[in-house]
């Protein structure tokens, strides 16, 4: 794990359009704005013994980037990459770098949608998938990834490679 000592770091990185949550199509995402679920999610993890980071971007690149810095500093990560997750192979491959439980949230569910939307290109290598639950499935996924983490520091060295493989 990446914090021995202390409280483990869990990212959360919302994709584009999720900044407008409360206002864009209330009837399919919510009435629940992102600095709600954030404020959340961040007091929760304390509650849970874990420091929460969040992070919005519309961009691809910047949430690339986030990825990439996050190599190395992070114990977990919670992900929504919004309409990026039918398309960008860039944010799939930068999620492939990490070496911690990925959880992928989308507050809809993408399979009762349009065509398009029932493939994600994250799918195949994220930990787990909450889809449907509206923001509930974030702190779904906050909790899933307390419990990971948990279960992985009580675990031998070389059962962590098996335990989330």
């Amino acid at each position: 794990m990446n914090s021995e000592t202390g409280p483990k770091q869990v990212l959360v990185v919302h994709g584009p359009n999720l900044n407008m949550l409360g206002l864009r199509e209330p009837d399919t995402y919510g009435r629940t704005r992102l600095a709600d679920i954030d404020s959340k999610l961040v007091l929760s993890g304390t509650r849970w013994g874990l420091t929460v980071q969040v992070f919005q971007s519309n961009h691809e690149g910047a949430i690339v980037d986030k990825l990439h810095s996050a190599m190395g500093t992070i114990d977990g990560l919670i992900i929504n990459p919004a309409a990026y997750t039918h398309t960008s192979i860039a944010i799939r491959d930068a999620l492939a770098m990490l070496s911690v439980p990925i959880i992928e949230v989308h507050l809809s569910n993408i399979h009762k949608r349009e065509a398009f939307r029932h493939t994600s290109l994250m799918a195949a290598i994220v930990t787990g998938q909450i889809v449907g639950l509206g923001a509930d499935g974030y702190y779904l996924a906050l909790h899933a990834l307390a419990d990971i983490l948990e279960t992985s520091a009580l675990l031998a060295p070389e059962d962590k490679d098996q335990k989330h493989s």
